[in-house]
């Protein structure tokens, strides 16, 4: 499978999630680390990590895959209210064939608003400087 990481030190979500790699951190526990995607179908654009490594959808373990969807529900709300949008599209890419280029499980949060015309996937926007954080800490102040 193209873009397997077969070695867990070669995973960049590990190392973001393992604070090795530095983000745009929207929130923390002890099993996740959510943080504002660097290549944003929409501005405040999330991705959920899950600290502990698995590829896909069909290896994550039952409990964590069940409180990553708390964790995502917490985090969809603080998007509406700190980003004011009208909706929000949870997406999980699970094999290449679903379109998964990082073989680290995550689920994307994108805010919507009536009449974006976001189309998903779609071309990705990214941050000015110093933008990642701002939208990382609105997000935050309303978890």
């Amino acid at each position: 499978m193209k873009g397997l990481v077969i070695d867990m030190e070669d995973c960049i979500f590990c190392k973001i999630a393992g604070g090795i790699i530095p983000s745009a951190s929207v929130y923390e526990d002890d099993d996740f680390k959510a943080i504002l995607d660097i290549a944003p179908a929409a501005k405040g654009h999330v991705l959920i990590l899950p600290k502990k490594h698995c590829a896909d959808l069909i290896e994550i373990d039952p409990d964590v895959a069940s409180k990553a969807l708390f964790v995502a529900s917490k985090i969809a709300a603080a998007q509406k209210k700190a980003l004011k949008a009208d909706g929000i599209n949870l997406l999980q890419n699970s094999g290449e064939a679903a379109g998964q280029t990082i073989f680290h499980f995550h689920m994307h949060l994108i805010p919507r608003y009536e009449n974006d015309n976001l189309t998903i996937p779609g071309e990705n926007l990214s941050y000015a400087e110093g933008e990642a954080e701002e939208y990382a800490a609105k997000i935050r102040s309303c978890i």
